[in-house]
């Protein structure tokens, strides 16, 4: 039996959902308790996770110490209190206009098994199509599944990526909200991907979305997201926690397309755990915002295998500090890293990852292949490795590369009668395909869009579209 927490129940200890101060406090996360109406339980699990994130000191490296960041100098929950919809005609017209911008109504009705969209801190729309209920998978927003699922949230909520990880892993512990929860049974495939949205329109607010997908035996997950911002001279800042279980044969597929403004802030924790003979994909590609974020992967169970194919694009202004976490527990375990950076108008772009083979991953193999191109002068382009292997069994390879544009590429693509806009941009579309060659259809002509307009706005191509290529064929 769920019960609500034992705080106290006056108005005037709590904020109301739409009136929340800037700056963290106790009162801050019971208020956001008592809006969702949890059970003590997390309520007791938030309180754990601030007094954790009051008691560690903030991070000195990546862009945190560049651009001085106070967390207290944003709101950390932006809600109306209202509840989610299951139709776009019940969702708030303002709010719809933006989001069919993006595309979203007309991909659910083409492409998606199942959808949630989430707009500041809360859950705007969530529909699960009748297939996936047909198969017994369950597909909801985070705040629901403590609800009606709360045995399976509590047994796995914090056990990939504890409160105690970092800074930021216990700041969205006690004041996440939203994010999705997924559960596919033995044996079961998606049907489609189920998808998810989160949208950040409140100016000096953060977001703290939740996952936790869990495939168990013999299943197959197949999950995407996409993260977008209003564009504004405000800051925002947003710390995810995305945790994976992937059980015995599981195969999970997650897939990541981060818009966020520039002037935003971004860590996120995002991690994995393979049981036997289990598979984990993070296809991670970030775009604005000065982002710290390492997708990582635990293969515990012998013969488990993990990728983590990234990428990120760095402008004027903004540090992408953005790489992978591997650890091989499990016999004959194997991981590939793909990391693939660009540095454009002044941009600082970095590789920061981790391998690491323990005693007992006897016969395991990792390939670790970055590589950074810079647009100009004026940008940076860096990786930092650190490969720990332990025992004489294991196999590390590791390869890096950094580069400028070819000059010689260019001359020659344009002496086959393309524009020099044209040839940049296949020349950039052919550095980033080892990533986005992973993506499905709808988000890998997204993407060759967004790389069009990274480009325009780093003033490395015109902002006049050039003749299509089939023009010139």
């Amino acid at each position: 039996m769920n019960t609500t927490a034992e705080i106290p129940k006056e108005n005037s200890d709590f904020y109301p959902a739409d009136g929340f101060p800037k700056g963290l406090t106790r009162k801050v996360v019971e208020s956001i308790s008592h809006i969702k109406n949890e059970p003590s339980w997390l309520t007791e699990f938030r309180l754990k996770a601030f007094s954790i994130y009051e008691e560690k000191p903030m991070p000195d490296w990546g862009f945190i110490p560049r651009f001085n960041i106070n967390i207290d100098d944003y709101v950390h929950y932006v809600g109306t209190n209202q509840k989610k919809k299951k139709s776009w005609d019940e969702v708030d017209p303002e709010i719809l206009r933006s989001f069919e911008k993006l595309g979203i109504p007309e991909h659910e009705r083409k492409y998606l098994a199942g959808m949630e969209t989430m707009n500041d801190s809360e859950t705007i729309y969530a529909n699960v199509k009748k297939e996936l209920t047909d198969l017994g998978i369950l597909f909801c927003d985070i705040d629901t599944a403590i609800k009606e699922y709360p045995e399976i949230v509590r047994q796995y909520l914090g056990t990939v990526v504890t409160i105690g990880d970092n800074k930021f892993s216990a700041l969205n512990s006690c004041v996440f909200s939203g994010g999705s929860f997924a559960y596919i049974p033995k044996g079961v495939k998606t049907p489609m991907p189920l998808q998810a949205y989160f949208k950040v329109t409140a100016a000096s607010s953060g977001q703290y979305e939740r996952t936790l997908l869990i495939a168990d035996e013999d299943s197959h997950l197949e999950y995407s997201e996409g993260c977008t911002s209003v564009q504004d001279k405000g800051t925002n800042f947003h710390t995810a926690v995305v945790e994976l279980v992937a059980k015995k044969n599981a195969k999970i597929f997650y897939t990541t397309i981060q818009n966020w403004k520039k002037n935003m802030y971004n860590w996120t924790v995002k991690r994995g755990i393979c049981e036997e003979a289990a598979h984990i994909t993070w296809t991670d590609c970030n775009i604005g915002a000065n982002t710290i974020k390492y997708p990582g992967i635990i293969l515990k169970g012998d013969h488990s295998t993990g990728d983590v194919l990234s990428l990120a694009f760095a402008g004027g202004g903004q540090v992408q500090d953005t790489g992978a976490r591997i650890i091989h527990v499990g016999k004959n375990t194997r991981s590939n890293i793909l990391a693939k950076g660009v540095a454009l108008d002044g941009g600082i772009n970095s590789y920061r990852g981790l391998v690491k083979f323990e005693p007992s991953s006897k016969g395991s193999y990792s390939h670790i292949k970055c590589d950074g191109l810079m647009m100009d002068n004026r940008s940076q382009s860096h990786a930092y490795p650190y490969n720990d292997v332990s025992g004489e069994e294991g196999t590390l390879n590791y390869e890096a590369t950094v580069s400028k544009i070819d000059e010689d590429q260019l001359f020659y693509l344009q002496s086959r009668g393309l524009s020099e806009d044209d040839s940049k941009l296949l020349i950039i579309n052919g550095f980033c395909e080892g990533v986005t060659k992973h993506l499905d259809v709808e988000y890998s002509v997204e993407m060759t869009k967004l790389i069009r307009m990274i480009l325009e706005d780093g003033k490395v191509i015109s902002e006049t579209p050039a003749p299509s290529f089939a023009a010139k064929a």
